[in-house]
Formats: C-alpha cells, sequence, structure tokens
C-alpha cells in the first residue's frame, strides 16, 4: 500500500517543491535575509554584502525573485539613476521560514 503511493507521489506538485523553487541557488536565500534586515537597499549595497558575487548573477537573482513576486525594485528618474530593492508581501511572508532555517542551522552546527 505504502510502496504504490511513493510510486505514485509526485514531489513536483507538493507546496515545498513550489517553496525550493524560489529559493534554490546560492544566493537568493541570503539576498531575500538581506533585504530583510536592510530594505531598501541599492544593487551595490547588496553586492558588497555578497562579496563575491558578480553583477550579472546578482541582477539576474533579483530579476528571478521580483519575476516570483519576492522582491520589489523601485526605479527612481534622477541622474545618476536610482534603484531600490525591497521585500514584497508576499516576499515578507516568506521571512518567518528563512528565519526558522536559520535558527535551526545555528542549533544543529556541528
Amino acid at each position: 500500500m505504502i510502496k504504490k503511493y511513493i510510486e505514485d507521489a509526485n514531489f513536483e506538485d507538493t507546496g515545498f517543491s513550489y517553496t525550493l523553487s524560489l529559493i534554490s541557488g546560492k544566493y537568493k536565500m541570503v539576498i531575500l535575509y538581506c533585504l530583510m534586515e536592510f530594505q531598501p537597499v541599492r544593487f551595490n549595497e547588496l553586492q558588497r554584502y555578497l562579496k563575491k558575487i558578480s553583477d550579472k548573477t546578482l541582477s539576474q537573482n533579483l530579476k528571478e525573485l521580483e519575476k516570483d513576486g519576492l522582491v520589489c525594485r523601485k526605479v527612481y528618474s534622477q541622474i545618476p539613476p536610482k534603484v531600490e530593492y525591497f521585500l514584497s508581501e508576499r516576499g515578507r511572508s516568506l521571512m518567518s521560514v528563512l528565519d526558522e532555517m536559520c535558527v535551526w542551522g545555528e542549533n544543529n552546527r556541528v
């Protein structure tokens, strides 16, 4: 019975899988955490915080987070151009999950 259930299960249809798809990758969770702590944040500030991330990688991750509705981007029409990033309401709702992951990591670090 359980074997049949496992064989028919589709992990990709779970909420867990969906959540992982939004935050997977080397930098997305760190970007979200940085925005939670310091928002609004400018591109160069994020880059300094993440240290070894390239412009292209940071830009790509921010675009994906924006497309997924977790991050908002505000462009100011001024010279020089100014762009700020901050968490959307949806992104803020994910922060309790990331906080719990942080707590678990601190408690179980070897």
